[in-house]
């Protein structure tokens, strides 16, 4: 476990987040300098770029979930990643592959912004395809039965922070003084592009260390998904039995290969019709669907309002990541005759993170967990809610100083302040991102059920990509909405001058935006019912009859089952005595009754709904051999 994480962990994390957050700040300046766009399209062009990114994890995490294994769709992904770099640093080196300046919103066009638009989406793909499968390979080598290994994979996700942070400040230090201030972006690329390739390589020779899990196409989460909603759709005139036991549920099968079983909750009843028994037609993956099966989509369903309610804030994180690196160009980037590169001001949260990532795990978790008795300190929702509200926090504050720093320029544009005024806004944030990013890792990762947990952990990057896509909207929408309304029929962020644009009043706009967002997620996030401990299953040869006789002092007494909250308790292991004295009288009425051994893919194999009364008195008279 901790060998195969120390190659996920201290090479591949650090060496390919090297360059991918060096370049995820510095591409706006790249954009503005080399390929000579201006203010709004080269954010823009950023927001749709790492949307882009975030975006295509879902592939990533589609394919590892579906056909290949995590580690080898990491590979796949991370030759794409390094060929998509290469292209990069090849059209940074020649300037015959550049635009030459226009004066236009955008210059480049014909073949060039072929090769530029190409080796961006190549890269897109790869970076995107690896953080869809990467963070779940990771959580694979904890064995979640293993209550010491369990206990380790809260620490996992802090640690694959860590990692991230570390890389990153070698990135926004020493590469990024490289491109932006030495003028070299092809020198930064390269460097980019031989730091992820050795990253991979060393991936690849941990192959041996990994504990790797081959998915089944059968078990495809689109198709379990969409098996569930059709049925239900089918089944939409029935009515539901009175109670869960009656609703078809996982076999052994089915059970050795996915792990868990999930118990039934009462949140979306509609879905559980997909778990009706046929009575005219034959069990098929398509006529009837398990009680985990439709479990697992009401889990990703309960998922949704929580992914959507973080959009905002990672709205903000493009904002700190184009437009504040733009102020940071127009103020004073002086440490005595050193000039710092705007574009690593992001080194302060970083530092920052570096520091609190250990101290909140060796520190705050211990204490918290001894309050509140969770694994993790506090639960992952609450971590991502303070996640939020120092967000909302951060875009007030960088309002204030982009004031300061305009009413300065101003009054005398020669004696600018100084750039470290930008460290209020990104160590705040900084902070807010160690809460938020990590908990919602954690969340989607130990939420999902096992056979989608690359694609859950996939909804982390989908709401980073939301967020870049929303900013750019913003953007555009605010600029044509202000155009109208000023007097100097300008927008608030317009031109190549940001000494004469408004790019305060959009920090408010998004600190308000971020406050009202906050509340929603607080409605969403006391209405998440999580996902139930996983039945033990240890003993799973005691529901089958057909292989092993129970003893007589371990069958179940029928009149304690009646008391008991059927919505929470696993439906496999005590089905029999609730149905027993109904199967005696009539063998048609044990609603799990599968007479032929037929099968469905997903479903029951092999019930034996409650052996009868009969079989029961079978075993006690007759001794089993």
């Amino acid at each position: 476990m901790y060998i195969s994480n120390v190659f996920i962990f201290a090479v591949l994390v650090s060496l390919e987040n090297m360059g991918f957050i060096a370049n995820m700040v510095s591409l706006v300046l790249y954009f503005m300098y080399v390929m000579f766009f201006n203010y709004p399209n080269s954010a823009n062009t950023v927001t749709n770029f790492m949307g882009s990114t975030f975006l295509l994890s879902l592939i990533g995490g589609f394919i590892s979930d579906t056909f290949i294994s995590r580690f080898t769709t990491s590979i796949i992904f991370g030759f794409i990643e390094v060929l998509g770099l290469a292209l990069v640093t090849i059209q940074a080196y020649s300037k015959d592959l550049q635009p030459a300046y226009c004066g236009k919103p955008t210059c480049i066009d014909g073949s060039k912004a072929v090769m530029f638009y190409f080796s961006l989406g190549l890269l897109a793909l790869g970076a995107g395809g690896v953080k869809g499968a990467l963070p779940a390979l990771g959580g694979d080598q904890f064995d979640h039965k293993d209550p010491k290994e369990a206990k380790a994979l809260a620490r996992y996700f802090n640690w694959l922070l860590l990692s991230t942070t570390l890389g990153a400040c070698v990135g926004v230090t020493g590469i990024v003084y490289l491109t932006t201030e030495k003028h070299k972006w092809y020198w930064g690329f390269f460097i980019s592009t031989v730091a992820t390739f050795i990253g991979f390589t060393v991936l690849a020779l941990g192959k041996p260390f990994y504990r790797l899990r081959e998915p089944k196409m059968a078990d495809s989460p689109i198709i379990r998904i969409s098996q569930v909603i059709v049925v239900a759709i089918n089944n939409s005139k029935l009515a539901l039995p009175d109670s869960p036991d009656e609703l078809y549920e996982i076999s052994k099968t089915e059970n050795d290969f996915r792990e868990e079983i999930i118990s039934h909750t009462n949140q979306f009843r509609f879905l559980d019709k997909a778990a009706i028994v046929p009575k005219d037609s034959k069990t098929t993956p398509w006529t009837v669907c398990t009680v985990t099966q439709v479990e697992e989509v009401k889990i990703l369903t309960r998922m949704l309002p929580i992914l959507f309610s973080t959009v905002i804030m990672n709205t903000c994180l493009a904002q700190l990541q184009t437009f504040s690196v733009m102020q940071g160009n127009f103020m004073d980037r002086k440490i005595g005759n050193f000039n710092v590169p705007a574009a690593s001001i992001p080194i302060i949260p970083l530092v920052f993170m570096s520091i609190l990532v250990p101290i909140y795990e060796f520190f705050f978790v211990p204490f918290a967990r001894k309050i509140t008795k969770h694994p993790s300190g506090i639960t992952q929702l609450q971590r991502v809610g303070v996640g939020l509200v120092l967000s909302a926090i951060s875009m007030a504050i960088a309002g204030i100083v982009e004031v300061k720093r305009r009413d300065q320029a101003h009054r005398d544009i020669m004696k600018p302040i100084s750039l470290f005024w930008l460290s209020f806004q990104y160590g705040i944030f900084g902070i807010a991102d160690m809460f938020t990013l990590v908990g919602l890792l954690e969340f989607f990762y130990r939420e999902a059920p096992i056979g989608m947990r690359s694609l859950s952990t996939s909804f982390t990057w989908l709401t980073l990509s939301f967020g870049y896509f929303l900013s750019t909207v913003f953007v555009n929408i605010i600029n044509a909405i202000t155009k109208r309304t000023s007097s100097s029929k300008q927008g608030w962020i317009h031109g190549l001058d940001l000494n004469s644009s408004h790019l305060n009043l959009f920090y408010w706009f998004l600190a308000i935006l971020s406050c009202l967002n906050f509340l929603n997620y607080l409605y969403w996030a006391s209405w998440y019912k999580y996902k139930t401990e996983e039945p033990d299953h240890s003993e799973p040869k005691a529901i089958d009859m057909t292989t092993e006789q129970l003893p007589v002092e371990e069958v179940p007494d029928p009149t304690e089952a009646k008391g008991e909250d059927l919505s929470t308790r696993p439906l496999v292991a005590e089905e029999e005595p609730e149905h027993t004295e109904a199967t005696a009288k009539d063998s048609s009425a044990g609603p799990l009754l599968v007479e032929e051994g037929s099968t469905v893919d997903g479903g029951v194999t092999e019930v034996h709904e409650g052996p009868s009364s009969v079989q029961t008195e079978d075993s006690k008279q007759q001794p089993t051999s």
